[in-house]
């Protein structure tokens, strides 16, 4: 089974040198991406494939419910790369609908696994907007919805992180988008969520704020907070000690 995988790898590795000899060559040579994907991790979502690029010319990063976590050093080191070293020109915060980490997050918690920390911030948001999601007609209806919510939740996220907001300051060119993808029919949606400036990302803000979202306190929180400073987002009582 597992060794199918080679196989399968050496015949599209030989289809795209059949089709361009210098495909790989030019590949190794250098990476030049114009975009940073931060998406899902959902097997059904891959970036590439999506937008019809190849490999070298997006920036990659996924996780369960495309969720940015300010403690995330993992996340953090991809954006700062994205943005200070290749000098990305787009940030694409990407959701779909149907997302299994999303619907965890509209339940009730589950245990309080990983999986239930990890999607904490999510939750509390769907608490937050629980009087926007009840007045939708049904259950199907109101989790496409949250899917839409968490994708500006992440952008407000993102957008907020000293990585950004330094880029912005010194007029680096580098906009972030909000989209949503349907696993039913394959297509993008720009849910109209574009950032491109300190003003844009201050005038988001304050138009509907959800910078009391708590998230669970760790350790690598805290050090992350060292790394990289207090972020707007944060409200003051999360980042005191105890």
């Amino acid at each position: 089974m597992i060794d199918e995988l080679f196989d399968r790898n050496v015949a599209w590795a030989t289809g795209k040198t059949r089709s361009d000899p210098d495909y790989f060559r030019r590949l190794a040579e250098q990476q030049a991406p114009r975009y940073l994907w931060l998406g899902c991790s959902d097997s059904r979502v891959p970036a590439n494939d999506i937008v019809g690029l190849d490999p070298g010319e997006v920036f990659v990063h996924r996780n369960v419910g495309n969720v940015v976590h300010t403690g995330d050093m993992n996340l953090l080191s991809v954006l700062e790369f994205a943005v200070d070293t290749l000098q990305v020109k787009h940030v694409i915060v990407c959701g779909h609908y149907g997302c299994g980490g999303i619907r965890r997050a509209f339940e009730p918690p589950g245990g309080g696994g990983l999986v239930d920390h990890w999607l904490a911030p999510v939750r509390e948001m769907c608490r937050r907007c629980a009087p926007e999601l009840a007045r939708l007609p049904n259950d199907a209806a109101r989790m496409d919805r949250v899917c839409e919510l968490n994708v500006e939740l992440q952008l407000r996220r993102i957008a907020a992180t000293p990585i950004l907001r330094s880029a912005w300051q010194r007029q680096q060119s580098v906009m972030v988008h909000g989209w949503i993808y349907g696993l039913g029919d394959g297509l993008l949606r720009d849910l109209g969520l574009k950032l491109s400036s300190l003003d844009d990302a201050e005038g988001l803000a304050r138009e509907n704020d959800y910078a009391g979202l708590r998230e669970p306190i760790t350790m690598v929180r805290r050090h992350a907070e060292e790394a990289f400073g207090r972020l707007s987002m944060l409200e003051p009582q999360i980042l005191e000690e105890g």
